[in-house]
């Protein structure tokens, strides 16, 4: 029965995943910078996956991916790994883990949508209606009346808004590359790929800002590298790896619906970690995202 279901229980596994990975991401980036968790956390990330892959699969690297595998993984973790997560990672420290979750809960959408445009995937109207229900969800959440009760304005830093908003586009045109690239490969070492992507990618936007010094005082602080560290094996070795698995063995769409299930699963952290005073609105917007998605997908 469980082997029956192994794609959506990984996809299960993974939500749960990165959840955690986002509340030890936040608190580190917090202490040493967005900038230098991303970069670190990938480090560590492909650490952990070459150390597996080579006990399990007998190849330390990815050396017997076909051409296919690494030209549209290599784009699926530019996409991803790196401009993706650069927005995203700096929304955690703008706005905090639970409402870019949220945003997050768009990204299902957005895959839909790109399916609809790229491919030619139909959506069907109770597809829409989960769209529209997914934003209002968002909506209910991220705005409130003015205390005239004329005014509509926005609760969190639309600065932080935007960047969730953008890392959500990333993960989405990532989650249909990598679908495409992968095939019956290893989802380990399709990571693998998508990590060595991302990495040379920040190696160069370092080098262009100059940011080494905000690198190497990340690295001396125990607390932050700790964090770090325990963040990229929730993330980047075991999330996305088993999203990847998921994707192998369940369709985008269901993968999609269940990983979303993110803002929900997020709010004990921000009441016990952040201590976040959070509104019955809130969670009942979380709430209506998710079964938006659920609408999108499953209906």
């Amino acid at each position: 029965m469980l082997t029956s279901h192994i794609g959506e229980l990984t996809a299960l596994i993974t939500a749960l995943c990165w959840t955690i990975m986002a509340v030890f991401f936040e608190t580190a980036g917090k202490k040493v910078g967005s900038l230098a968790v991303n970069f670190i956390r990938l480090v560590f990330g492909f650490t952990f996956i070459s150390i597996f892959t080579y006990f399990t699969r007998g190849h330390l690297l990815p050396t017997d991916a076909t051409t296919h595998n690494w030209i549209w993984l290599s784009i699926s973790g530019l996409i991803g790994f790196f401009i993706g997560d650069l927005f995203l990672f700096q929304a955690y420290v703008e706005i905090g883990t639970r409402i870019s979750m949220l945003i997050m809960a768009t990204s299902p959408p957005i895959t839909a949508l790109l399916g609809y445009i790229f491919m030619k995937e139909r959506i069907s109207p109770m597809g829409i209606l989960g769209m529209f229900i997914t934003i209002a969800g968002i909506a209910l959440v991220i705005l409130s009346k003015d205390s005239d009760k004329k005014k509509i304005k926005v609760t969190h830093s639309i600065k932080g808004i935007s960047y969730a908003f953008l890392g959500a586009i990333g993960q989405s045109l990532g989650m249909i590359l990598s679908k495409v690239g992968m095939g019956d490969y290893n989802p380990f070492a399709a990571t693998q790929i998508r990590i060595i992507t991302g990495f040379i990618s920040f190696v160069v936007l370092f080098a262009y800002l100059n940011k080494w010094g905000d690198l190497k005082k990340a690295i001396r602080d125990k607390r932050a590298m700790t964090l770090i560290g325990l963040g990229a094996i929730f993330g980047p070795f075991l999330g996305v790896s088993l999203q990847l698995l998921s994707l192998k063995y369940t369709t985008a769409g269901i993968s999609s619906t269940i990983t979303s299930i993110m803002p929900v699963t997020i709010i004990p952290f921000s009441i016990l970690v952040f201590k976040e005073s959070i509104k019955p609105k809130e969670i009942l917007g979380a709430l209506i995202s998710v079964a938006g998605v659920a609408i999108l997908f499953l209906i």
